[in-house]
């Protein structure tokens, strides 16, 4: 899109995230569009850079928007750091139960059943199938 500005043109968003992710990336964009004679407008913070005082602002609304989302990255980390000591563990829960897992490993390696025939019994894919048996032969080889 910077690419393709002209001089006069406005780049125009909904709202200022949705441009980039951090202040410097930000400020890189909006320097590329002032080198290509455009200019910015945010429709939700009411910035418009084709004015000085509008130029100040932008700077100011992207520094409190970094600072968020590093405020919300750190909450995010402690709440998972403290769900860990609390002996909770994100993630999918696992389909298959140990003694399921046990099961399909037996039945497949013995023989007496096929991969897709445990897959069928215990309603999952055939590839998680293959990830307990490569589970499985991963833990006996060591």
């Amino acid at each position: 899109m910077i690419d393709q500005l002209r001089t006069g043109d406005v780049v125009t968003v909904w709202k200022l995230d949705r441009l980039s992710r951090s202040l410097k990336d930000l400020l890189h964009i909006l320097d590329r569009i002032e080198v290509a004679g455009g200019g910015f407008r945010s429709l939700t913070e009411s910035i418009d850079t084709t004015s000085p005082a509008g130029r100040m602002m932008m700077q100011m609304v992207g520094s409190f928007a970094e600072f968020e989302r590093a405020m919300i990255r750190e909450r995010t980390s402690a709440g998972l750091a403290q769900a860990r000591a609390e002996g909770r563990v994100g993630g999918r829960r696992p389909k298959l139960t140990p003694s399921q897992r046990g099961d399909v490993v037996e039945n497949v390696i013995t023989g007496r059943k096929t991969a897709a025939q445990m897959a069928k019994l215990y309603g999952v894919s055939e590839p998680t199938i293959s990830r307990v048996l490569a589970a499985a032969r991963q833990e006996a080889a060591l």
